[in-house]
């Protein structure tokens, strides 16, 4: 974690100022840079972040001291480029980028709704659905992958995320929807497709799977949490992906910015992605239950020796912070989201349309604002009356 400090944060914090309120203060190009410098201090940070989660959930070239501590090995590579730390990354990557683009296609639908003339709006709208189109069937096979990686190093999770709590040597069943039950062992109400689980997980509908039942209880992970955020994980994924098919469609008919039905489901999805990442990441964390180090340390071993008053005094001060931190974040970008995208501010291009005060005198919505040398070059200076 101290080189996602040195390498991400102050990257991140240095030039997160200067993207958010340089705009009219520094040049475009240096903005520009400065927006490209966070973009690449956020996948730094993230890289190291995941290497170190995924190898908790992959632990690989350490060993262990007298006192049971884990120490680095020969390599400290092997640890950075554990076997789970690919797919995760790229995974959780495409993620954040596909969560981006849902918020972004959100904000210019609903600005699209209010004027569909808007051509900023239209060129949000038209940036966001092209990316949903793109990533979103390129992050579910990017999904599938790091199932597959999840299967060969934690079957455990995999067979909590399917709900197999018995073996299938004949091929097992792609459980849809249903209860866990897991006093009984079994999934009450059922809606399953039979060998599809098999087919998709070995690419072989025959192929066995083995289920939870050749697992000791304790060290079972919670199946119903890991059942059901699988699914809302999946669900929305797919619910993604049809939108973007159908901003292709709109797009194909010339219809992008006419229908209202495409805009208000837009709307609807924006935040669809942050519920996702929210249900992968519990399904990821709550999978790798009882362990917090993946068969090698238990969660309630790992548990440090401090008394209750102390764990509850820098929990509170972590969520009062953390929550101001994040309410004036969220609040500042609500303000940014509800501005309405217009031409007319400086250095406005040729072919703009919309309200520019030229000579005192305010252009409907529609009219063009004329050539270069009618457009403003600096801020208009109001003069005092007369």
């Amino acid at each position: 974690m101290a080189y996602e400090v040195l390498t991400a944060f102050f990257l991140e914090a240095g030039f997160l100022g200067v993207m958010l309120f340089g705009m009219n203060k520094v040049g475009k190009k240096l903005h520009f840079a400065a927006t490209a410098m966070v973009a690449l201090g956020t996948l730094v940070s993230a890289t190291w972040i995941l290497s170190v989660n995924s190898w908790m959930h992959t632990p690989v070239g350490f060993e262990m001291g007298a006192n049971g501590q884990f120490l680095p090995g020969p390599s400290w590579w092997d640890i950075v480029f554990n076997p789970s730390f690919p797919y995760r990354l790229l995974h959780t990557v495409t993620a954040s980028y596909l969560t981006v683009a849902l918020v972004v296609g959100g904000v210019g639908a609903w600005h699209l709704m209010k004027d569909r003339t808007n051509i900023h709006a239209r060129k949000m709208f038209s940036m966001a659905m092209w990316m949903a189109a793109l990533v979103a069937p390129t992050q579910i096979f990017v999904g599938d992958m790091h199932g597959l990686n999840t299967l060969e190093h934690q079957p455990a999770k995999v067979m909590a995320m399917e709900g197999h709590f018995d073996s299938h040597p004949e091929g097992a069943p792609l459980i849809l929807f249903g209860i866990p039950n897991s006093a009984e062992k079994r999934i009450d109400y059922a809606l399953e497709i039979p060998k599809a689980s098999s087919l998709i997980l070995k690419h072989d509908h025959d192929a066995p799977m083995a289920g939870l039942d050749t697992i000791p209880d304790e060290n079972e992970p919670p199946v119903g949490i890991v059942f059901w955020s699988f699914r809302i994980m999946i669900s929305i994924g797919f619910a993604m992906l049809g939108l973007g098919a159908w901003s292709v469609l709109a797009r194909m008919r010339g219809k992008l910015y006419d229908w209202t039905l495409l805009h208000r489901a837009a709307l609807i999805m924006a935040p669809s992605g942050f519920v996702a990442v929210i249900a992968g990441w519990i399904t990821t964390e709550v999978g790798r239950q009882p362990f917090v180090i993946y068969g090698l340390m238990r969660t309630a071993d790992a548990a440090s020796p401090l008394d209750a008053p102390a764990v509850a005094a820098s929990l509170l001060a972590f969520v009062l912070v953390y929550f101001a931190v994040f309410g004036v974040g969220v609040w500042y970008i609500m303000r940014l989201m509800a501005k309405v995208p217009h031409a007319g501010e400086l250095d406005a291009k040729h072919g703009d349309t919309g309200p520019i005060r030229t000579a005192g005198i305010t252009p409907g919505p529609t009219q063009n604002p004329g050539g270069k040398e009618t457009l403003p070059t600096e801020a208009p200076v109001e003069k005092e009356p007369v």
